[in-house]
């Protein structure tokens, strides 16, 4: 049985830009290529509704090279 989807919302460091924004998405859907992603750039946030837990999110995207945190979930 698939593991529902949560919501998460992290804050995350370091995001500029749209390419930014693109490789957060991208580190994302690799590990939930069915993710939804919501990227608040002016606010360091970015909303996903995924099966992965938060801190599998957390390590995805400090591995691309951005520091981040879940603020829920």
């Amino acid at each position: 049985m698939d593991e529902p989807r949560k919501d998460l919302l992290m804050k995350v460091e370091g995001m500029t830009c749209q390419g930014c924004v693109d490789a957060v998405t991208k580190a994302i859907r690799r590990l939930d290529p069915e993710a939804r992603v919501e990227v608040d750039l002016a606010h360091g946030r970015v909303h996903i509704q995924t099966r992965s837990q938060a801190i599998e999110v957390a390590q995805a995207l400090d591995a691309a090279g951005y520091e981040a945190e879940a603020m829920t979930g």
